[in-house]
């Protein structure tokens, strides 16, 4: 949990959820906080939100742990062990990441368990980079046939020199409302509504306050958001029923999400019509294009999908985007869909060992002799050809 991430905060609260409901007749939990600067530590105060109320109190109560592996096997030691052979803390068998936004959720952290050779939940490096980029997601979904808002991706450099050719760019392509946001960011962090074109400037450098990449996509007017949740992989995928999240301004908000209910529990406490208030067909429809989209990114585990509904063309779904950890791992839709978080978080398990299996069956070695018939051309000890 945590991690380098404007998403930091929204993270502790999904992961404390989610070790409350872990089955500890089943399962060995080991907590695993990332500070904001990177640092590991590890503690069972860590199972506690209270732990985290206080600034230092983690640092005070918790150690400093390191993750490598070490034989046959991948364990956790004290940072702080000193020199020569350190006693492992534990065996760890599985990774269970409940981390969102940037340095976490986009890869960086599935990377690190790849390198470790380290089963964990969830979606892989991949689909998980290509998940967090909203320009890359909405190409590659597109190409499966899945409907997306038209957009103008640019850097922040860009923005500064080639401000004017940008605007008209927008302007000819879809026009005034748009959205600006950053392309790699989550929680509607970054994001401003733009109705007329002299306010771009001041979203467009607020966006890249929090990021490089900056998207810009054509506004839905007469919006309904719903979202919808898959689990399972590429073989076989399921999704859950439709929500409808409660908005209080025209753009799902960053407190809409967590603070709605005036408490601290996560994507759990917003408002929500659930099941969404829409007809069978077209939450058959939002099912369909939610595995698809799922299975068009090679997706693994449990994610949410996010719908913009155009009720001005005949409730017309667009794909928004997709979140591959999602806040408090979506779990309150799948209860609407009859199943429990203990055993959603189960199935999550199950996945990733099933993954990890399949994949230790692959060869990772090619023998040749290259090595031994390289030659750089080299003649001499002071490097002279």
């Amino acid at each position: 949990m945590g991690g380098s991430s404007v998403e930091h905060e929204i993270s502790i609260i999904s992961a404390v959820q989610a070790m409350k409901s872990l089955d500890t007749e089943k399962y060995c939990i080991v907590p695993v906080y990332i500070s904001k600067d990177g640092k590991m530590y590890s503690g069972e105060a860590l199972t506690d939100l209270e732990t985290f109320r206080k600034k230092g109190t983690v640092e005070n109560v918790c150690r400093r742990v390191v993750i490598r592996r070490d034989g046959d096997g991948v364990f956790m030691f004290h940072a702080d062990g000193g020199f020569g052979k350190r006693k492992p803390i534990c065996r760890i068998d599985i990774a269970l990441p409940v981390v969102h936004g940037t340095n976490c959720e986009d890869g960086t952290l599935q990377g690190f368990f790849e390198l470790l050779s380290l089963p964990y939940c969830g979606c892989d490096v991949l689909s998980s980079s290509v998940g967090m980029d909203k320009e890359l997601f909405k190409y590659i979904v597109a190409a499966k046939g899945v409907p997306v808002l038209p957009c103008v991706c640019f850097r922040a450099r860009e923005w500064v020199s080639e401000r004017e050719e940008l605007t008209a760019k927008i302007r000819e392509s879809f026009g005034f409302p748009v959205i600006v946001k950053p392309a790699n960011l989550g929680s509607s962090v970054g994001i401003k509504k733009v109705t007329r074109e002299e306010e771009l400037p001041e979203a467009v450098d607020y966006a890249c306050s929090f990021a490089d990449k900056i998207l810009v996509e054509k506004a839905v007017t007469a919006l309904r958001e719903i979202n919808c949740s898959v689990l399972g992989d590429c073989d076989e995928a399921k999704a859950s029923v439709c929500e409808e999240p409660v908005m209080c301004d025209e753009i799902l908000s960053y407190a809409d999400k967590y603070m709605s209910s005036g408490s601290s529990k996560g994507m759990s406490s917003l408002k929500r019509k659930l099941p969404a208030d829409i007809s069978a067909e077209k939450s058959a429809e939002i099912a369909d294009l939610s595995v698809k989209t799922f299975k068009a990114l090679g997706c693994c585990g449990v994610v949410r999908i996010d719908y913009l509904m155009d009720t001005d063309d005949n409730d017309k779904v667009y794909v928004n985007e997709i979140n591959t950890i999602p806040g408090s791992l979506a779990f309150y839709l799948w209860e609407a869909s009859g199943m429990k978080y203990s055993a959603l978080l189960d199935k999550l398990i199950e996945l990733a060992f099933r993954r990890n299996r399949e994949r230790e069956r692959l060869s990772f070695s090619y023998d040749t002799d290259i090595l031994q018939s390289a030659s750089f051309g080299i003649k001499g000890s002071k490097g002279k050809a």
